[in-house]
């Protein structure tokens, strides 16, 4: 079985802070999380001047300030991504950032990002995956506020930029921050596994509070698991309150791999713990009172009970009726 990618979604949480982001990657690290992830943008290239903000960004963040405004001051700068990805490095994790701007993918590039991370709002985004499309290397594409339909015609586009199926894996997602549980509908993400069976793999980018869900997407499939985090919940900015403190990020990573493990194989046997457990467990056919040798066997003068080290009650056709072959005691197993 493949291990399952988990992916420590810092995003814009550094709040622009060069320090807290190099403190968000050692947590990462900690938490044992495969990768820890950013996002790259140049503000001008990305958003008009008046572009209005979502609804969850309103209810974070200076109402006062426009999105153009929001997001200038999460901008990291090119040095600022270099210290990153050398931070990654040092705290043996790996470097991942979305872009959102033709220079952000061209500078991705020349840092020699091989696996690209494509958001929900790029979808529609046809230069932008035709771009991105034509490297040919592995995509990761989360699928919040699509159709299937949508879904199909992106898949289309990156196949025919340049980068084979079989590179690519879809996210399920929900972009409300956070998410609410009635709108997780984590059986969609088996309606794209069943829908593009020829993909690399399909897992889930999660908004909701706290752990379950991702948890869940696990147990039903998921190949890749991507979840915010931060420093502190509490802190201002659009995406901390749908993401997690370190301790809880910790603590879905640890299930995560206890799920990973615990879902084993698709065989059905009992498996080396259990079984010096089975003669315990299991039962024998034993006498219920004293029999004597010649003595028929019957319904009243057999039972069963533990131990399962005799003869098993799945073979009693083949005793009743017939005469015992020496003397027993009440309690006493019966020879096979």
């Amino acid at each position: 079985m493949k291990k399952i990618i988990i992916i420590a979604e810092a995003g814009v949480n550094h709040n622009g802070d060069l320090t807290r982001a190099k403190r968000m990657i050692e947590k990462a690290a900690t938490s044992g999380a495969d990768y820890v992830k950013f996002q790259t943008f140049k503000t001008e290239l990305g958003i008009v001047n008046n572009a209005p903000k979502a609804p969850y960004q309103l209810d974070t963040t200076s109402k006062s300030q426009s999105q153009f405004e929001m997001i200038k001051a999460l901008e990291l700068n090119e040095d600022q991504h270099k210290q990153l990805i050398e931070h990654c490095h040092i705290h043996n994790i790996k470097f991942l950032s979305t872009p959102f701007d033709f220079w952000s993918i061209d500078f991705l590039v020349q840092q020699k990002i091989n696996l690209w991370k494509l958001p929900s709002g790029e979808i529609t985004n046809l230069p932008y995956l035709r771009k991105i499309g034509s490297f040919g290397q592995e995509i990761i594409l989360s699928t919040g506020m699509c159709t299937l339909d949508e879904v199909a015609t992106t898949l289309d586009v990156l196949e025919q930029a340049g980068t084979p199926r079989k590179q690519i894996s879809l996210l399920h997602c929900n972009t409300e921050y956070p998410t609410p549980m009635e709108d997780v509908n984590l059986r969609a993400m088996e309606t794209l596994r069943t829908t593009f069976s020829d993909l690399k793999g399909v897992g889930y980018s999660d908004h909701t509070l706290g752990i379950e869900v991702p948890i869940a997407a696990v147990a039903r499939g998921a190949t890749i698991i991507e979840k915010h985090f931060t420093l502190d919940r509490t802190l201002p900015g659009p995406d901390h309150r749908a993401s997690l403190e370190p301790a809880e990020l910790t603590a879905m990573v640890k299930a995560i791999r206890n799920i990973e493990i615990a879902l084993g194989s698709t065989k059905k046997e009992p498996t080396t713990s259990e079984l010096k457990n089975r003669p315990i467990a299991r039962k024998s056919i034993v006498a219920a009172k004293q029999i004597l040798k010649g003595e028929l066997f019957t319904e009243e003068n057999l039972t069963v009970k533990r131990p399962g080290t005799g003869v098993s009650p799945m073979r009693w056709d083949d005793f009743i009726g017939q005469p015992a072959t020496r003397n027993y005691q009440e309690d006493e197993l019966i020879d096979a």
